[in-house]
Order: structure tokens, then sequence, then C-alpha cells
């Protein structure tokens, strides 16, 4: 940690540390509601509040009873040995591992989806001769602009025409819109410190378009395309309101699962999967830290 210099003065020593302070306190407000929720999500009461055993740090007071209820919530025989017959028994029909599976499908197929048309959008975008390119990028990120209600609303009203609502198809298509604007401003920002003279000289060496880009535009972009890809991965993955609008219950994912659960009938298994998702965005953050040090690397700059 840096020393203030011997010339600061008094005033300017009590607002340095009191800036600190200031810091400090906005993070644990930020911070306080995850820590919260990680340890009620072993408590072995079915309770939101923290038990005498937790607050006196009994080890009878702590479980895993939660997490596995994850797994056996829905199933037509939880309490028979664990095999594969147990396991197929929870895929097929614990309500909290039809959500995850819905999640991660829909998820990953919209984020594929809106990766594709995001990065060739933002190659686009990025070149001097594409005529109106700041209102056609207005209009492609007007998805993030828009409150979500409003573009939910007219999706529903716009696919229930074309037969897409309560569809797996239609859902995907919905995430996809929603986390394409991410990868476009991602991607966007990588090809800013992107040397078009590459470009050029592929061009004048006989190479085509579609090798240009394949064989000297992705290798160098493809931190920012990966980046944008997590954002609309998360995106996705977090989505509650189009789901509420066009999923059927079929279709039903996490966020909605937590949504019905919070309506109907409160758990702490609502707490042990708000965990699990705590510990997947700290891995993808850290990625997307990996991915930013990657491209810092990549353009010439020392990472900070």
């Amino acid at each position: 940690m840096a020393k203030l210099p011997p010339y600061t003065s008094t005033g300017e020593y009590i607002w340095h540390y009191t800036y600190r302070c200031l810091c400090g306190l906005i993070f644990l407000f930020l911070i306080l509601p995850i820590l919260i929720v990680l340890p009620l999500s072993f408590n072995v009461e079915p309770y939101f509040s923290f038990t005498p055993g937790m607050l006196s740090f009994d080890s009878d007071a702590f479980s895993l009873r939660w997490y596995r209820d994850i797994f056996r919530n829905g199933m037509a025989a939880p309490d028979e040995p664990f095999n594969w017959a147990w396991f197929m028994d929870s895929w097929n029909n614990a309500q909290w591992m039809r959500a995850i599976r819905n999640s991660f499908f829909i998820g990953i197929c919209a984020t594929l989806l809106a990766t594709a048309l995001g990065t060739l959008a933002a190659v686009g975008l990025s070149r001097s001769e594409m005529p109106y390119r700041r209102m056609i990028m207005s209009i492609l990120i007007s998805p993030m602009i828009v409150p979500l209600v409003i573009t939910a609303a007219g999706m529903f009203f716009f696919y229930s025409r074309i037969h897409l609502s309560q569809t797996y198809l239609g859902v995907i298509m919905a995430h996809a819109v929603l986390g394409t604007p991410f990868v476009i401003i991602t991607v966007t920002a990588t090809l800013v410190g992107f040397d078009k003279s590459l470009v050029r000289a592929a061009n004048s060496l006989g190479a085509g378009p579609i090798t240009t880009f394949r064989r000297v535009q992705m290798p160098l972009i493809i931190p920012g395309v990966v980046s944008g890809g997590l954002f609309a991965f998360i995106t996705s993955f977090d989505e509650v309101v189009a789901v509420l609008f066009l999923a059927s219950p079929e279709q039903r994912t996490i966020p909605r699962q937590m949504w019905s659960g919070i309506r109907e009938q409160i758990s702490p298994t609502i707490l042990a999967v708000a965990t699990l998702l705590v510990l997947l965005s700290i891995i993808l953050l850290t990625v997307l830290e990996l991915l930013r040090r990657r491209s810092e690397r990549l353009r010439g700059i020392t990472p900070s």
C-alpha cells in the first residue's frame, strides 16, 4: 500500500481515510446480502433466519439438507439407494434438476446464437464505409435500454403470432436478442485496438473476406468474443421476465423456479441454489478477468 507523501496536510489525511471508510461501507452494503445467504443455505431448520444453534456455531445446526433437496425434490423414489436409476430419476423428475437442465440448455444455445450474430454485427459496424453506423448501433443495443418488461411483452405478442410462444426456440431467440447487445459492445471495444493494416495486407496477398476474418481477425479478437459470449450467457442464465412471458412449465429455468418457490412454497433450497449461482458467477468473473489480461497482452499493453 502506497504511503502518503510527507507534505500531506491534516485535512488531506482525514479525507484519505474517510474516503477509504466510505468505500469499505459501500462494499459491505453491496456484498452483505450475499454473505448472509451463504451460511443460511446450510441451516438445518426450514427458516430464512439464523437459529440460536447457528449463532453459537453448533455443528448440529448446520446441514447439507437443502443441497440434497435440489436433487431429491420431485423424485419418484428419493429414498432409493444411490445408483444410475436414482440419478436418472433425479435428472428427469426433480424440479430443480429440470430447471438447471433448462437453464444450461437455453443459456448455451442463446449464447451461441448471440455470439455469432453479435460478432458479425460488430465486425460490420467497425468498418468505416458502413452507412448509418450510429443509427444501426443504437437499434441493435436498444434491448439494453428499453425496459425489459416492455421488450418481453412485445416478444410475447410477436412470438404468439408465429407460434413460438411457450417453446424452447422462442425462449432461446428471446434470450439471444437480450444477449446480442453485450456481444456487440464487447467485440466493438476489442476492434478499436485492431490494426486494420493486417486486413489490407491479407487482401493484397489474395485472401478473401472469409479467410481474412477466420485467419487474421478472429484470432486477435477472440478474447473479446469469448467475453461477450460469457456476458450473453450470464444474461440468459439470470433472466426471468422474458421467461415469465414466453415459457411454459416445461421451459421453467432456475430464476423462474426460484420465483415460483418464493411465491408458492418458501424453502431454504432457494438459498442453496443461490449459493451455487454465486460460485458460478465468481468462476465466470475470474474467466473474464483472465481474458481481459490476455487481450491486453495481445495488444501490447501491460496488464494492470
